[in-house]
């Protein structure tokens, strides 16, 4: 076999494969012996039918058969030889078997570009110093009051306020007419301010005193989502028949022990203290993570394999598609499509791709291994987040080997981080000390990402 390589650009080969006439005739040999021993061809006792009449009935399947393992032997036997880092599926027209000739084709691969050594010890880094206030947690307290917040009729004769919920009955009449995308509602328990209904219920609703009867006029716009209702103009018969008021629950121990797992408030509140240092851990690790790669990419310039910004991109898709269908809405209604998606998020794509490339790099470059113990403690905590067994999350990567050895590469993108971060040089800085060249690169980079 005769193998010539081609750069097409830096990260896109092309092979050029030539098998010589021996090599197809042998190939070809070995595929009618085995043909010959199980072919059933009336007229002929099975094993004994003759070469030409093989050829004559079966050339088309045997070639068919021939050529793809001819292909994929070259294929690999020149990624060895050559040591081609190969992302992504080989691109190939393979052409038809001759047996009386050399088998010739061509295949394009793209590979991983060859990164110079990064230079990542000594990076100047700013951390913020956060700080978590009082308020912060009160704040939190009070939401768990309001999701333990009973509601309770106003039996004072009194118009509806501010932050009221209201009982109505109504229905949307169209020309007069009772319209079919608005059906009567009876019984709705509506926040007033809260915009579940148009704007134009809780403006009217406001100051009126139950029982009452109200018609409620509702212009939607042209852009309206719902294509049902796009210009039109709907006038909704409405009864408020009470008014109800939000009770929230004494700030007190029984409340905590109404959770489920505290005993008192100040457990309470030492656990949301506790939740909002680890989300502020994030922040701040993300934070340095950002400042990590805006300094890397800019220092670090390479070709990107268009299959890597591919993965990126089918990536990206999927999410917003599972986004969408969680909200039981798709990308079309939403006047997207994978199309558009693809095209604005092309940069973001290739970033991403970038980032993949300069801490494989980094993982090479530093030996960096995950041993077992390093595996168990992700693990659990994944299984902490999940809220499931640890076991669980075992079985599950046990059974798919490659979703395993992605997770296992994921961590170890992690451990690159961490050691950036370890070797680089930090300055911590207030909350919201930004310097005015950063929002200037910020601000550059936003309109980059909209052209």
């Amino acid at each position: 076999m005769q193998v010539k390589i081609e750069d097409k650009s830096s990260v896109k080969k092309m092979l050029s494969f030539e098998i010589s006439k021996e090599d197809v005739t042998k190939e070809l040999n070995k595929a009618y012996n085995e043909l010959k021993k199980k072919a059933d061809v009336k007229g002929f006792r099975k094993g004994k039918i003759p070469r030409k009449v093989l050829e004559n009935r079966f050339s088309k399947d045997v070639h068919a058969d021939v050529a793809p393992r001819l292909i994929q032997e070259a294929f690999i036997e020149a990624i060895k030889e050559h040591d081609l880092n190969i992302v992504g599926g080989p691109q190939m027209d393979p052409p038809p078997l001759d047996p009386e000739n050399a088998y010739i084709f061509d295949i394009t691969v793209e590979i991983k570009p060859e990164i110079e050594d990064i230079e990542f010890e000594g990076i100047a880094l700013e951390e913020t110093k956060y700080e978590i206030s009082d308020g912060e947690i009160e704040s939190q307290i009070f939401m768990i009051q309001k999701t333990m917040a009973k509601k309770e009729t106003v039996q004072e004769e009194r118009p509806v306020k501010e932050n009221d919920f209201v009982l109505i009955d109504y229905e949307g009449f169209l020309n007069e007419k009772p319209f079919d995308n608005t059906p009567k509602i009876e019984n709705y328990l509506m926040g007033i301010g809260q915009k579940v209904l148009p704007k134009e219920f809780s403006e009217k609703l406001t100051g009126a005193i139950p029982v009452q009867d109200l018609e409620i006029e509702v212009p939607y716009s042209e852009d309206h989502y719902d294509e049902n209702l796009k210009g039109k103009t709907i006038v909704y018969k409405v009864k408020l028949k009470e008014i109800q008021e939000e009770i929230l629950p004494d700030l007190n121990d029984e409340l905590a022990k109404g959770l489920g797992k505290f005993e008192t408030l100040d457990d309470v509140r030492a656990s949301i203290r506790e939740n909002l240092e680890k989300g502020y851990a994030q922040r701040i690790k993300h934070e340095l993570s950002e400042q990590i790669f805006q300094n890397l990419l800019k220092k670090y310039e390479f070709e990107v394999p268009e299959a890597m910004i591919e993965g990126e991109l089918n990536g990206i898709t999927m999410e917003a598609e599972q986004a969408y269908a969680a909200n039981n809405t798709s990308l079309e209604e939403a006047g997207l499509s994978k199309d558009i998606l693809r095209t604005q998020y092309r940069g973001v794509a290739e970033k991403q791709a970038r980032r993949h490339l300069i801490l494989d790099k980094i993982i090479s470059q530093g030996k960096l291994e995950l041993n077992d113990e390093e595996l168990e403690k992700s693990f659990a905590e994944m299984a902490m987040g999940m809220n499931a067994p640890v076991d669980a999350v075992k079985n599950y990567f046990n059974m798919d080997p490659k979703q395993l050895e992605y997770y296992k590469h994921t961590q170890l993108e992690k451990k690159a981080v961490d050691l950036i971060i370890e070797k680089a040089s930090i300055t911590q800085v207030e909350p919201g000390a930004v310097k005015e060249e950063d929002v200037i690169k910020e601000e550059d980079a936003l309109k980059e990402e909209k052209e």
